[in-house]
């Protein structure tokens, strides 16, 4: 379930960010980003635990074929012509790719209160894009090595929507950490307060310390970086960057499924 719920999000996340980069990246970025989410969500989908029962968890795995199908279409038409439909299917996919991520998160916590099913969507949809934006800026930064003519100010706006998501997915952490100690009760178990002060509250800061804090550094010296023109040094942050932004996405992924605390 971690591996799958992790590799969806990634997957979804970088066909987000791809609308936001201007088309002067060139046809093989897109085709190049657009074959790589397709594969994530085939790899995705064989990790798909079994038991996944109800109407929400069927919708969920339908809406994500039709993002799969989308994706697959517009890898093969993009650079190809056809370009009169190509919104459309841009359309469904960012739209199944929404559902998706709605629906896998009130599957999880259909029998959670409202505040907590709410906060998992926003974790959901926040993690989308917090990987995402990560990924997309570490290729683009990459693609200056493709096309070194490339204007500097598309690296600087993807890095500014990467910082962006991370403050996002920031907030709602700390929202869900509030939440999921206030809203426990005595007899519902061990509280949320309780696992993060023990032994096994250490995924809990791993997930702090490289998911959140980490990035928060390496984002702003990719910030820093990026304005002196500096794209092969951004681009190296970048790699780093990416690499904390997936372990803490992981350990993100585990602490849910072991607590019900979308962190």
């Amino acid at each position: 379930m971690v591996l799958f719920l992790f590799l969806t999000h990634l997957a979804l996340g970088i066909v987000f960010s791809l609308v936001l980069v201007s088309r002067e990246a060139g046809v093989k970025f897109f085709r190049f980003n657009a074959g790589m989410a397709a594969i994530f969500i085939v790899v995705a989908l064989a990790f798909r635990p079994p038991g996944l029962e109800g109407g929400v968890a069927r919708t969920a795995f339908v809406a994500l074929l039709v993002a799969e199908a989308a994706i697959a279409v517009y890898w093969v038409t993009v650079g190809r012509g056809l370009a009169s439909i190509r919104p459309a299917i841009v359309g469904v996919g960012l739209t199944a790719g929404v559902v998706t991520l709605v629906a896998q998160a009130l599957a999880l916590t259909a029998d959670r209160a409202l505040p907590m099913q709410v906060l998992t969507v926003a974790s959901f949809l926040s993690s989308a894009a917090f990987l995402g934006g990560t990924c997309t800026a570490m290729i683009l930064g990459h693609w200056y090595l493709v096309i070194p003519s490339l204007q500097v100010r598309h690296l600087q706006s993807i890095v500014v929507v990467h910082i962006a998501s991370m403050v996002v997915r920031i907030a709602v952490v700390a929202a869900a950490v509030f939440t999921g100690i206030a809203l426990w009760q005595p007899g519902l178990g061990p509280s949320f307060r309780h696992y993060i002060m023990s032994l096994d509250g250490i995924f809990f800061w791993q997930r702090v310390l490289f998911g959140l804090l980490g990035p928060a550094i390496l984002s702003y010296l990719t910030w820093e970086t990026a304005k002196i023109r500096s794209t092969q040094s951004a681009t190296g942050i970048l790699y780093v960057d990416f690499f904390t932004v997936v372990v803490g996405e992981v350990l993100a992924k585990y602490v849910l499924l072991a607590t019900r605390v979308p962190v």
